[in-house]
């Protein structure tokens, strides 16, 4: 028997970033509720793995390539998941990279390019998915945003804007799809056990800590499990019509310490 039954309400959800972490945490959590997901990032083979799990548990699944820097990719990854699954109704904007960018350091077209991934793509790919939403009077866009918008670090200047702009950009959306059915929302994780950061090198690491604890930013070493994001994105889509969980902050809970336990 399947692990997965199909949800009644049956909504095909577009999921970026999927090959790992959030994503395919957040694939595998709409999968497990029912709805058929469309599995999107530029590393297939990944893709393909994950999806074979899903279908396997009796999940809808389908995996296909997207590059969110190139506008071609995004067009002909829009035109694929409709054609696989019919009219989309839930698209999670996740997919991202850091790179260890400051302000002043950065090269110009590499922090435009970071931009790029971080924020205009995930624009052109609501831009394309969501007016046969509103069309329709039904749906949900969700941004994957970061705690850097509010808590800036340093050393992530590409990334700070980035998701910065996103934030914005969906608080707009907000406000232009109000009365349209159609609701857009933000997650906000804090730090996150992902893949995200892990190709910086031992000496960039070394380098930026320090700046980091005189900025307060490591107050404890607690760090989001992907599954504990992938819930609140659930969540949001979820919420029953006439609810808009417009925002939604997740922070890792800081470790108990010893002393306490043992007192």
């Amino acid at each position: 028997m399947p692990r997965f039954e199909p949800h009644p309400d049956r909504r095909p959800a577009v999921i970026t970033g999927a090959s790992s972490g959030i994503g395919a945490a957040t694939a595998t959590a709409l999968a497990a509720a029912g709805h058929p997901v469309v599995l999107a990032a530029r590393r297939l083979d990944r893709l393909a793995e994950l999806a074979a799990k899903l279908i396997a548990e009796g999940a809808e699944a389908i995996a296909l390539p997207l590059d969110l820097a190139d506008p071609a990719s995004i067009d002909g990854f829009c035109e694929a998941a409709a054609t696989a699954f019919g009219a989309l109704d839930v698209v999670v904007s996740n997919a991202g990279e850091v790179v260890p960018f400051t302000a002043l350091g950065a090269d110009p077209d590499a922090f435009a390019a970071s931009v790029h991934v971080n924020l205009l793509g995930a624009q052109r790919l609501a831009a394309r998915l969501g007016p046969a939403m509103v069309e329709r009077g039904h749906g949900d866009l969700v941004f994957v945003t970061s705690d850097v918008v509010v808590r800036p670090r340093t050393h992530m200047a590409a990334y700070v804007a980035a998701k910065s702009g996103l934030e914005g950009l969906c608080r707009a959306m907000q406000m232009e799809l109000e009365g349209t059915g159609v609701r857009a929302g933000m997650v906000r994780p804090g730090p996150s056990s992902t893949e995200q950061g892990t190709t910086w090198s031992e000496e960039t690491i070394h380098h930026v800590m320090p700046h980091w604890s005189a900025w307060g930013h490591l107050r404890h070493n607690g760090a989001l499990r992907p599954s504990n994001v992938a819930d609140a994105i659930v969540a949001m889509v979820s919420a029953p019509k006439g609810t808009h969980l417009s925002l939604i902050e997740v922070q890792p809970e800081a470790p108990v310490s010893e002393t306490r336990t043992s007192s």
